[in-house]
């Protein structure tokens, strides 16, 4: 798969894909940490419109890896705060490198622009790999959407665990 896709930056013609992946990721892809109702309010938080995932382009710098000529995941960062915003791939092509490419990509971007740590606030399904390649975890949280509890872990990564 990974010798397959390319990995470039978001297009407005990649939006309704991104609607797509995301909404498929959560609803799918999260099934084994977090409830049908959780889902569905996490979901729920962005609309699974084009026109929407247009807009977050323009606010998030976007990198989008690419396959037969579809979004088959993303991942947004947020420049001015050194953050990654968001992280979904398409949940039948999990675990093959797409996501961590995306990852490698967008982390080495924000390092590049002078930040010196990067946050992510990851999914319970994210964070243990994460924990895994290095990153620290900062706190637990919980997020609420839609009346659901939804937990996650606010991760770092530093500039000299790079080096």
């Amino acid at each position: 798969m990974l010798e397959r896709t390319r990995f470039r930056e978001a297009l407005p013609r990649d939006a309704a894909d991104q609607a797509e992946v995301f909404h498929h990721a959560v609803m799918e892809g999260a099934s084994s940490r977090y409830t049908l109702s959780q889902r569905e309010a996490w979901s729920a938080a962005l609309p699974r419109t084009a026109e929407a995932w247009m807009a977050r382009q323009t606010l998030y710098p976007t990198l989008v890896a690419e396959c037969d000529g579809h979004c088959v995941g993303f991942c947004e960062r947020d420049a001015s705060d050194g953050r990654i915003e968001t992280l979904y791939v398409w949940p039948a092509i999990t675990r093959q490198g797409v996501g961590s490419r995306l990852l490698e990509l967008s982390l080495e971007a924000l390092l590049a622009a002078g930040h010196s740590r990067v946050l992510i606030d990851a999914s319970l399904m994210l964070a243990p790999a994460l924990e895994a390649r290095g990153w620290t975890r900062l706190a637990e949280e919980t997020v609420e959407r839609f009346g659901e509890a939804l937990p996650r872990v606010r991760l770092a990564f530093s500039r000299s665990q790079a080096l």
